[in-house]
């Protein structure tokens, strides 16, 4: 059985506090800045557009995740708390509301160039898993979103919460939505017949939702939420809405015509 007793704070300089999930956000924006460019985006026609579309993208990302969170979980408390609102450093990002975040920044920033929002997505989604796993690795760190009371040998006890072994759910969401996402999602585009814009952008909302639904069951849900319908969670739930809309997206875009 493991012991997790990490310190959330990387660097501490005087007051300044560098927390790993910060971290966690920067190494996935920049290594998935750099592989995409590396890999994905050569002889691409956004390739020229691909360095000012970051801006859009880790604005989409902040706001869109913040918001969710505000939203989808945590809504009775910061419609009574709205200054809270904005102390994002305190913690509450939503993935999926970044999601959203990313699409609507993506929408903007391809009219805004009259190109086609999918080939942006598509790069994205690529890439999207390398800064899932290092942020469910600082969720580990941080010891949240913590897993369910397990016997298991590879339970692990974390210290801050309580004295009982666990299921390491930050670490299965780091392995399944971040490097077997990634392993598939790379091996649907170098098939060959996956290059039609928007297919990749739904088999990544097809596979992240259907990995995500499975860990929830693993997963303590949130306090102020508890289990919904059907004894579900707000992310299972979220992520069956995901994927619907994935499928509709593959599926349409697989039948689409090519003039």
């Amino acid at each position: 059985m493991f012991i997790n007793n990490f310190d959330p704070v990387a660097i501490e300089i005087f007051s300044l506090e560098i927390r790993w999930y910060s971290l966690a956000y920067i190494a996935g924006i920049l290594f998935g800045w750099l592989i995409a460019k590396k890999l994905f985006l050569k002889n691409s026609e956004i390739n020229k557009n691909f360095d000012d579309y970051i801006t859009y993208l880790i604005i989409g990302i902040i706001l869109g995740g913040r918001i969710g969170y505000v939203l989808f979980y945590n809504f009775e408390f910061y419609i009574n708390n709205l200054l809270d609102i904005l102390k994002v450093w305190e913690g509450g990002m939503s993935f999926h509301g970044g999601v959203i975040g990313i699409i609507v920044a993506t929408i903007l920033f391809a009219k805004k160039n009259n190109q086609n929002a999918f080939l942006y997505l598509d790069v994205v989604a690529l890439v999207a898993p390398i800064g899932i796993f290092f942020g469910r690795i600082a969720n580990f760190i941080n010891s949240e979103l913590y897993g369910t009371i397990t016997n298991l040998p590879w339970a692990v006890t974390f210290i801050q919460i309580d004295n009982q072994p666990r299921h390491p759910s930050q670490i299965y969401e780091a392995l399944l939505e971040g490097l077997i996402l990634f392993l598939i999602l790379v091996y649907f585009r170098i098939r060959g017949n996956f290059e039609k814009a928007g297919l990749i952008s739904g088999l990544f909302l097809i596979f992240y939702s259907i990995f995500r639904f499975i860990v929830e069951f693993f997963r303590v849900p949130d306090d102020q939420l508890g289990y919904l319908i059907f004894n579900l969670t707000m992310g299972q739930l979220i992520s069956f809405m995901f994927l619907i809309i994935g499928l509709i997206i593959f599926f349409l875009k697989k039948n689409e015509q090519v003039d």
